[in-house]
């Protein structure tokens, strides 16, 4: 059965390597381009796992964190931005993301990631 991934990011090539590896590593992968769009997109969808980013206009990836655990606090959000702050990454993980991604994105990693989530969640077969 393959898992979905969701890519929330306000920059259209950081959405299309990513569609672009995933798929390729067997995931089906949902797109939105803002944190509004996301959270919509997940009502939607539900997918297994989100990808978001931090720095985006109009609602930033902090309050659409909070507002995708509030909506469901067992969302796996792993969180990936361009500028690493301790700050803003320890309140991330307050928050509850699974993991905060620097970019660019070491792919192996990422992959290690999801494979780890997914078989926390029970939903690596």
């Amino acid at each position: 059965m393959k898992r979905t991934v969701l890519v929330v990011d306000d920059e259209y090539s950081v959405c299309r390597e990513l569609r672009k590896f995933l798929e390729g590593k067997g995931y089906d992968v949902v797109e939105a381009s803002s944190g509004d769009e996301g959270i919509e997109v997940y009502r939607q969808e539900r997918p297994d796992v989100v990808l978001l980013d931090m720095m985006m206009p109009h609602m930033s990836g902090l309050a659409a964190l909070q507002e995708l655990r509030a909506l469901d606090p067992e969302a796996c959000v792993i969180v990936v931005t361009a500028l690493y702050e301790e700050v803003l990454a320890n309140q991330a993980m307050d928050e509850g993301a699974f993991d905060y991604i620097t970019k660019p994105i070491d792919r192996d990693y990422l992959e290690i990631v999801l494979m780890t989530k997914l078989a926390l969640l029970g939903k690596d077969d």
